[in-house]
């Protein structure tokens, strides 16, 4: 048996692989999948097919995998949403990330920033935290959701700023957008192609990022760690996965091929203009940040305060 999985891995892939995005078109995991499918089936000769299996924050998608064939012919693009949120707000979920998938690599992280609507006097970080002290309980934000990553992370940042804010809950980050900008609440942290064009314009005061590294994208916006938040780094990450069990040979010669193509050029210049930071290295290392990811995860959950319904 251990010989003809090593010849099998050797061979592959022996036909068409889907690449499951777990998310809806033009979502951060399809455009990625999009890019990556075409590359890859440079690299193996065979067809590397996108699907978009949305539902439930990535749970579908994610069972999909989790109980697909361990041969490398299903795989699947998730976020933080799908592996680590969606454990960490519901426990009971029908998958585990480290016990029902065969991590292959993280690829890029999506960080947001936090915004302000023009009326917010504040004109930096330590401003805003001032104006939100003098007025506890007023000032309001918003997020995409119960649970979503700018509620977790505004979740966190509060308590580690000791803020009492108001959160208002929206259907999604557009909405969340049109929300800061027309005032209905005061702020918000968004993923930056969302308000990247409302910042240029000077139609959204921006105050700091969430990643420990700054972004391309903006880069004269300060992290929030360098603004007195050591440690705070916070992002939606997107990585490759595999169903458990997948030969390792298969789970190598992936990752090898990912490295390389999201270091080719075009890809990283699209990448660069989606505000995604690259976050590619290597197998180990995205085992690694998938135990701390759960970890950040729970720990925001529990700051947050969200229940599970």
């Amino acid at each position: 048996m251990f010989f003809a999985q090593a010849a099998s891995a050797q061979d592959y892939p022996v036909k068409s692989v889907r690449l499951i995005a777990a998310a809806a078109p033009g979502g951060n995991p399809d455009v990625l999948a999009r890019m990556l499918a075409a590359k890859l089936a440079e690299s193996f000769g065979r067809p590397f097919v996108v699907e978009n299996i949305p539902g439930a924050g990535g749970v579908v998608a994610a069972e999909l995998v989790a109980r697909s064939a361990p041969d490398g012919h299903v795989l699947m693009l998730g976020d933080s949403g799908a592996m680590a949120i969606n454990v960490a707000l519901n426990p009971k979920v029908p998958y585990h990330p480290l016990k029902d998938f065969a991590l292959i690599t993280a690829l890029a992280a999506v960080p947001t920033v936090l915004v302000a609507a023009p009326s917010v006097t504040a004109g930096s970080l330590q401003e805003f935290i001032a104006l939100a002290k003098n007025q506890p309980g007023k000032l309001s934000y918003g997020s995409a959701g119960n649970g979503s990553v700018h509620h977790l992370t505004m979740a966190v940042f509060a308590s580690r700023a000791g803020l009492d804010m108001l959160h208002v809950p929206y259907k999604g980050g557009t909405a969340l957008v049109a929300a800061v900008l027309s005032g209905e609440v005061q702020s918000g942290w968004s993923g930056i192609p969302n308000v990247l064009a409302h910042i240029r314009a000077g139609k959204l005061k921006v105050y700091a990022i969430s990643t420990a590294q700054r972004s391309g994208t903006l880069p004269d916006v300060p992290t929030a760690a360098e603004l007195g938040f050591p440690g705070f780094d916070i992002a939606t990450v997107i990585g490759l996965q595999a169903p458990a069990g997948t030969p390792r040979e298969t789970v190598a010669r992936l990752q090898a091929a990912v490295a390389k193509a999201l270091r080719e050029r075009d890809v990283a210049e699209r990448m660069a203009n989606l505000a995604m930071d690259l976050r590619e290295n290597g197998t180990e290392d995205y085992v690694r940040f998938m135990k701390e990811d759960l970890e950040r995860y729970s720990a925001a959950v529990k700051t947050a305060g969200v229940k599970h319904d």
